[in-house]
């Protein structure tokens, strides 16, 4: 019976050991390939066939998810009206481990013409699409990780890194920062932990909970149960003086206290947390964390409540 595990650990080996191999080829060439995407006025345009073409569309996402905008072409379909999608502003990015991929090199001439700067990521530095190109990043590998030496396995893994190599090389250069990463994620937690504001999740207007200085406990505990908040801000001159929530009604259970005649300002929080509208929610929920608290009042610089939102916002949201 086959030795599965030790047949796994021998693909790793191999695939590791083209990593290794890799390396070499950051050179000069690289760093050329690397100036012509980052001066593209255009698009970086990403072309392979078969395996290398799967290998390419990853490549082509990962450039545009980290600031350089590109799509991928299949050179198939270029040869049949997709050509018309590159220009002269564009940079296009051909691989083909033999380098001599006949549907890729099919096209090569029309985009020389076009007179876009060609870069091509090939296996053989001496091959027909490595000297047309403008500039040559090599990807030759000693070995493949399939024992006949014929599925693409160790060669397309050095692709990969290769192109998340130039893409992350480029995401250096640009500055390009985890809030620029998220805008192009919205969808993702990330974009929603960087790009959530309370703005975008806080209740306003009158679903805000509110009672004035001089209302009796019972009002604060009305409004808190109608407005299902789990707290209610106290307001004097509609500017915030202090905060009610559960946890304070709790703590003055034990109290010889009368809801019904005691004013709320007698046990309100006077110097609460509070949050401004433009806080990130990851912020906001942090400063929660940290506080142990479960509810944020949101004022503007005046210190009027303009908002306010509880951790149960914040599960909606997806942020957590």
């Amino acid at each position: 019976m086959k030795n599965f595990k030790e047949l796994a650990l021998n693909v790793i080996d191999i695939e590791k050991q083209a990593i290794e191999e890799v390396k070499q080829y950051i050179n000069d060439d690289f760093e050329k390939a690397c100036q012509y995407m980052f001066e593209c006025s255009g698009r970086v345009v990403v072309i392979g066939m078969g395996k290398s073409g799967h290998i390419g569309g990853k490549i082509a996402a990962t450039l545009a998810s980290t600031g350089t905008p590109a799509f991928f072409v299949h050179p198939g379909e270029a040869s049949h009206g997709d050509l018309g999608m590159i220009t002269q502003a564009d940079v296009v990015l051909c691989i083909s481990n033999s380098g001599e991929t006949e549907e890729v090199l099919a096209i090569t001439p029309v985009i020389k013409r076009i007179g876009c700067k060609l870069i091509a990521m090939t296996g053989n530095p001496q091959s027909t699409l490595a000297t047309l190109a403008n500039t040559h990043i090599c990807i030759s590998v000693s070995q493949e990780a399939c024992p006949l030496g014929l599925a693409p396995t160790s060669s397309t893994t050095a692709t990969l890194v290769m192109g998340d190599a130039l893409a992350v090389a480029l995401l250096n250069a640009r500055d390009f920062t985890a809030e620029d990463f998220a805008l192009s994620h919205p969808g993702g937690s990330l974009g929603k932990r960087l790009l959530l504001r309370l703005s975008d999740i806080m209740h306003t207007d009158e679903r805000i909970p509110t009672v004035s200085s001089n209302a009796k406990i019972k009002d604060a505990l009305v409004e808190m149960s109608l407005k299902g908040l789990g707290m209610t801000a106290i307001v004097e001159n509609n500017k915030l003086v202090g905060l009610f929530t559960d946890g304070d009604l709790r703590r003055i259970l034990d109290a010889k206290i009368d809801i019904h005649q005691d004013c709320i300002a007698t046990v309100m929080t006077t110097t609460p947390t509070v949050a401004h509208a433009d806080m990130l929610a990851a912020e906001a929920l942090k400063i929660m964390e940290d506080k142990k608290i479960n509810g944020l009042i949101v004022v503007d610089d005046s210190n009027t409540p303009v908002g306010a939102m509880n951790m149960h916002d914040l599960l909606k949201s997806g942020l957590i």
